[in-house]
Order: C-alpha cells, then structure tokens, then sequence
C-alpha cells in the first residue's frame, strides 16, 4: 500500500472519542495503511465532548470560512486539525457552532437522539468533501465508518459527481451493528434531494432508520467491509445480495491482511 491515499471518515476515531467497535477500528485501520507507508487523512465531526486543549485541536484558517448549503440554509463550516501522539497521522475535524457545539455525539443527556442528526450528518459529508478539495489531496480510497459518515458516498455519487479531482476513487463502507433507536428527522430525504440527489438513489430514506441509512449507504459505495458480528440478519443479506463487492467479518488479530488484500484485489 505504499503512496496509496485512503481518506477515512468516521463518526468516531479514538483516542478523542471513547473506546468502541467504531472508534478502534477507525484508529487501527488508518494506523495499519500507515505502518505499510500509505498515505493517510482522517476526518472525523467535532463534537463539543471532545477536550480541544488536552487533544491540541487548533483551527486551520486557510481551510475554514466556507459556507455549506443544507436544507437551503447556509452554515459556516470550520475546520480543526490535530495529531494522534506517537503515530504522525494527522485527523481533520469538521465543526460548527449550530451543529457540534453541544457537549454530546449523537443524543442529550437523557438518551434522547439529537432532532438534526441528519442534517449534522448532511453537514459533514459536504465538509469534508470541500475540505479535501481545497487541500487538492486526491485520494485512491475513501474508507466510511459509523452512520454519522454514512452520507458521504450518497454526496460523492451524485452531488460531487462530476468533480474531477475524485474521477478514479473508489469508496467502500465498513458497516457496524452500532445502531440508534427510532429514525432521523423524516425529512430528511427531501434534505438531501434538495442538493439534486435522485429518489431513486435514497427510497430507502423514506424512513430514515439505522438499517435504511446503511442500505443506502451501501447502494452508493463501491465495496463493503461487514465489520460487526451483530448485524441484523437482514442487512447481512442486503450486503450480501447487494451485487458489491463485500469482505466477511475478519477477527480483530487477522483483519490487517484481509483489509489490504480487500483494498488491493477490489479497490484499487
């Protein structure tokens, strides 16, 4: 994998987030591609839990003061980098004070899912998808973990379709049993066909719950890594019948061969 790009984007990545199947695998996987002299970006959103001053977050102002269109209202994106102690990856943090300010990822304090995740979610795929572009980075990979990422390969099929700077990337997704209750904001399919995105390519967000996100998600990447032993039955099968090309679960000891054979025999 040596001089390979692969951008990872994550809803979370430790060590600025807690320990989980998602957040570990976003740190071990960008850790392993970079052992292999690949080259490596991360991204991840910026909640407001995260401890900027412990973690060394500063702003970068070159690539902060755009702003992005959701849902027909704009907001000003800013962006945050910092550097995992001990391993040189650098991770990007995609913030807004509408959006991330608050002192939680996904719900409030009682357990309550936030009432704009989607649009967070919405917020962060265009983020980080501008963001990359004013580095001019080109990457050979995108790799998505966790559903707050889960837009980014709706955006790159069809809002970014025809940037040129991402004409030969391939994404896949690595999709999770780490789920939410309920749905996101029932609108959120009209959101997102705001930004031109055809129904056809979203049905699915007609009902806008874990598994219709990450079967959408699913539909609009390239390949797909199962990377929970707990995923419904169903969405085993949909992965399965998806016509993608997919990756079994792997144990945690052999997952770095799988992975770099998976990107190497199906990505690249």
């Amino acid at each position: 994998m040596k001089d390979k790009r692969i951008l990872y984007v994550s809803s979370e990545v430790v060590p600025y987030l807690a320990e989980n199947e998602v957040s570990l695998m976003s740190y071990d996987v960008p850790k392993m591609i970079n052992d292999q002299g690949g080259q490596i970006r991360i991204f991840m959103p910026r909640y407001g839990n995260i401890n900027e001053r412990r973690h060394q977050l500063h702003e970068v102002i070159r690539l902060s003061g755009m702003n992005l269109v959701v849902n027909d209202l704009d907001m000003p994106l800013i962006i945050k980098v910092a550097s995992i102690p001990k391993e040189r990856i650098q991770v990007y943090f995609i913030d807004n004070d509408e959006y991330f300010k608050r002192k939680a990822t996904f719900a409030d304090e009682e357990g309550v899912m936030y009432p704009d995740n989607d649009e967070r979610a919405i917020f962060f795929a265009k983020g980080v998808v501008e963001t990359v572009k004013k580095l001019n980075w080109v990457p050979d990979i995108i790799h998505v973990h966790g559903w707050m990422a889960a837009m980014l390969p709706v955006y790159m099929k069809h809002f970014y379709k025809n940037e040129a700077l991402f004409s030969d990337t391939k994404i896949v997704t690595s999709v999770y049993a780490q789920s939410f209750d309920g749905t996101l904001d029932i609108g959120m399919i009209n959101k997102v066909k705001f930004d031109g995105v055809p129904a056809e390519a979203i049905s699915d967000l007609e009902v806008p719950d874990f598994e219709n996100i990450m079967k959408t998600t699913v539909l609009n990447s390239d390949a797909v890594i199962i990377a929970s032993d707990g995923l419904s039955s169903s969405l085993t099968k949909f992965i399965e019948s998806s016509g993608k090309p997919f990756l079994p679960l792997v144990s945690k000891d052999s997952f770095s061969a799988a992975y770099t054979e998976f990107y190497k025999n199906m990505l690249l």
